[in-house]
């Protein structure tokens, strides 16, 4: 069989296949991670880089923790190393770019994504509670229950009785978890809010305005007030047609009595005391009850 060198491949398979060194380190190549190679062509490596770290390793080597998440698309913050998790110490091999783990895996904690043994999905998150933040780790859960890899009982449960290290954390993040959510900054949005001691707003509600004549979806809502708490990305202003269709759809909000919070990105990372004050303000004044100030239990998981 040919070798397909838009799969990675080793320096011996390389060799086998008729191609030299000299070409290896040419440009039509380009290295990946212990001696494994791929063409350059390829410019998506989150799958190559996870299959090349995992090919260095016996059969039953399992791409795993950063490694996993990536190679399904989930949003986890740039990390510079492949894991690998192996079933015997002996197992491990020493190579520039690899952390790997030691651990029995059961078939029910492995997924093949295109013929690559990575995490399952539930086994994924508990494996990422050491490596990332309360706030990281829910949008993870929340990415995956939106994509359909598990749902918010799945997880829940999965947290409650396993016996992996770091449970207690992963059981904490489970419970944040929600469905429905569509972005990441979605998910950081509600998690400001509900770490300051705000009411947890609902997700991703959906109504219908003048007598059913108009159907909208709010990001996160308080629809017993009316007020909606929205967040609005840069996408929103680069894409004309998504821009203007948000702005219909807030006058129509307007017309039906909603109080609309619009925050951005700024108001997540640089001013989240700000946006909180104007989500109680305006939370105050439709007279939502029970409410209390915000508290500060969120500076620590937002820098501030």
């Amino acid at each position: 069989m040919p070798l397909d060198i838009m799969r990675p491949f080793t320096r011996a398979e390389g060799k086998a296949a008729g191609i030299s060194d000299r070409q290896l380190r040419g440009p039509d190549f380009q290295p990946l991670l212990g001696g494994v190679y791929l063409s350059s062509r390829v410019r998506d490596l989150s799958r190559s880089r996870a299959t090349a770290a995992v090919m260095v390793h016996p059969r039953d080597a399992v791409a795993t923790h950063f490694s996993s998440a990536r190679v399904v698309g989930a949003p986890v913050p740039d990390h510079p190393l492949e894991h690998v998790t192996v079933a015997r110490a002996e197992d491990r091999r020493q190579r520039h770019g690899i952390r790997c783990h030691v651990a029995a895996l059961s078939a029910s904690d492995i997924a093949v994504v295109d013929g690559l043994r990575i995490s399952e999905p539930h086994r994924l998150f508990v494996e990422m509670a050491p490596l990332l933040t309360l706030v990281e780790l829910v949008v993870l859960g929340d990415w995956l229950v939106r994509h359909g890899h598990l749902t918010t009982t799945s997880l829940v449960e999965y947290c409650a009785r396993t016996t992996a290290r770091h449970a207690a954390a992963a059981a904490t993040a489970a419970s944040y978890v929600r469905s429905r959510v569509d972005s990441p900054m979605e998910t950081r949005l509600r998690m400001l809010l509900v770490l300051a001691g705000l009411p947890e707003p609902s997700v991703n509600l959906r109504l219908v305005l003048h007598e059913g004549t108009a159907k909208v979806r709010l990001d996160l809502s308080y629809p017993t007030v009316k007020v909606a708490v929205e967040y609005d990305g840069r996408q929103h202003v680069e894409v004309v047609q998504q821009w203007q269709g948000d702005l219909d759809r807030r006058e129509e909000l307007d017309d039906g009595d909603w109080r609309i919070i619009v925050v951005t990105s700024r108001g997540i990372y640089r001013e989240p005391e700000k946006t909180l004050l104007r989500v109680w303000r305006a939370l105050h004044k439709r007279r939502f009850r029970p409410l209390a100030p915000p508290t500060d239990g969120w500076r620590v998981h937002f820098g501030h």
